[in-house]
């Protein structure tokens, strides 16, 4: 048990003293997630609502669809965006194989389904007789829709944090596509992978600290948004 005390030591001692390949990973991986989050939040909550108001048909297949994607292996959707982004694949000549802006491709696949379905289900649990409150109270449409996301707000938040959580602690998107690049496209995660295989656990450590710090962080600001939106 030594050895692990000894890497919680050397790990908080390479972050105070700025280790450069550790704060690389950290730049990177902040970098990607926010690309990823924005797509899947921006593309999400429209589609997530749209699911769980309007009734069309085939709306059941589609749910089961998005549900389906839930479970989406991200190895999987790793393997087939570097089919796509290869060389011999159609997205080729883009040249996002081994790119950050690749990674954040495969992690808005990972989050997209995620935000859909949650903001679908919240959607579904709202009061249904709101509609009908506004409507003879003399809302318009527009009135109608932002008193409807204000009503599953906290929903909304949960899908993002869920999806957040999902795209942070993912290997197998940013291994494959990314090809974990040293000062390029080398996120926390890989990197962890990485260092522990190569007996490195101080960093390793640093870099689950770091994980552990950000998700500690997004929660406060979500419970404090939480708190101003009551």
């Amino acid at each position: 048990m030594e050895y692990i005390g000894n890497g919680f030591l050397k790990a908080i001692l390479l972050l105070l003293h700025g280790d450069a390949e550790t704060f690389s990973a950290i730049y990177a991986t902040l970098k990607v997630s926010f690309y990823s989050m924005t797509a899947s939040l921006v593309l999400g909550i429209p589609s997530g609502f749209l699911l769980g108001y309007v009734n069309f048909m085939g709306k059941h297949q589609v749910r089961l669809v998005v549900d389906t994607l839930l479970s989406l292996p991200t190895v999987f959707i790793g393997l087939m965006m570097y089919a796509f982004l290869s060389n011999r694949g159609p997205l080729g000549h883009m040249g996002l194989l081994f790119t950050l802006p690749g990674i954040a491709i495969g992690q808005t696949i990972l989050a997209l389904p995620i935000v859909i379905a949650l903001s679908a289900t919240a959607v579904e649990a709202m009061d249904y007789k709101l509609r009908t409150t506004l409507i003879s109270l003399g809302a318009n449409r527009m009135q109608i829709l932002l008193s409807s996301l204000w009503e599953i707000r906290h929903g909304i938040f949960a899908a993002g944090l869920t999806a957040y959580g999902r795209v942070m602690t993912e290997v197998g998107i940013s291994m494959m596509v990314g090809g974990n690049i040293k000062w390029h496209t080398r996120t926390i995660t890989t990197a962890i992978a990485l260092e522990t295989g190569k007996g490195m656990f101080a960093t390793g450590i640093a870099l689950g600290l770091v994980l552990l710090l950000i998700a500690f962080s997004v929660n406060i600001m979500v419970s404090f948004f939480k708190k101003k939106l009551v």
